[in-house]
Parts: C-alpha cells; sequence; structure tokens
C-alpha cells in the first residue's frame, strides 16, 4: 500500500513557477512509475507527465507542457517533483499525483494503483 501526499499549490500569476512535491509512504517508492495529473473545472482528468521506476531515467510530457514543465524523482526522499514553469492560465486545475506498478500505457489512469488527493494550482491573467 502507498500513500501520495501532493503539496505546493498555490495562486500565481502567468509566467510564474510552481514546484509540487508528492510524497510517498512505504520503502519501495523506487519500484514504482510516478506520473502527475490535473483536472480543470468541468473537465476530465488528463495526464500530464510520467517518469519511471529507479532512476527515473525516462519521462513523458502532455504536448502542452513540454518545454514548460519538468518531472523529477528523488528516491531518498520517498518524493516526486513538478517544477511548472512559464504557467499560464490554462493550466489551472487540480493536481494529482500517481504511482503505479503493475505496468500499462503510462499516460491512461488506469495503469496507475494508488493516487493522491490533489493540490489545486490556479494561475491569474
Amino acid at each position: 500500500q502507498v500513500q501520495l501526499v501532493e503539496s505546493g499549490g498555490g495562486l500565481v500569476q502567468a509566467g510564474g513557477s510552481l514546484r509540487l512535491s508528492c510524497a510517498a509512504s512505504g520503502r519501495t517508492f523506487s519500484r514504482y512509475y510516478m506520473g502527475w495529473f490535473r483536472q480543470a473545472p468541468g473537465k476530465e482528468r488528463e495526464f500530464v507527465a510520467y517518469i519511471s521506476s529507479f532512476s527515473g531515467g525516462n519521462t513523458d510530457y502532455t504536448d502542452s507542457v513540454k518545454g514548460r514543465f519538468t518531472i523529477s524523482r528523488d528516491n531518498a526522499k520517498n518524493t516526486v517533483y513538478l517544477q511548472m514553469n512559464r504557467l499560464k492560465p490554462e493550466d489551472t486545475a487540480v493536481y494529482y499525483c500517481a504511482a503505479g506498478i503493475s505496468g500499462g500505457y503510462r499516460r491512461s489512469e488506469r495503469t496507475y494503483d494508488y493516487w493522491g488527493q490533489g493540490t489545486q494550482v490556479t494561475v491569474s491573467s
């Protein structure tokens, strides 16, 4: 069982930056691949970023955040991060981190077994 707790959300002006953190419980964090998803008001939850297990050498991003967001992990701290730069109003959403171990399509919610409660990110214009 893995518990995930996100933090770092808040209100920021367009063009600003935020760093989200997701702290995981358990001693096997490094075995899990991790993802960030987001859900804007009135919209379905969507994939944002992915990082592979262990060294995290494989990452993936949805097109709208490529070049602006960076996902990383620190296995010693059981934490995954999402550095968000040059934020836009359309990035406003609740951001969720997720953990998985069973494999599957990295951009699908069904690939992930555990979810955090979410953290709100609001970008003002």
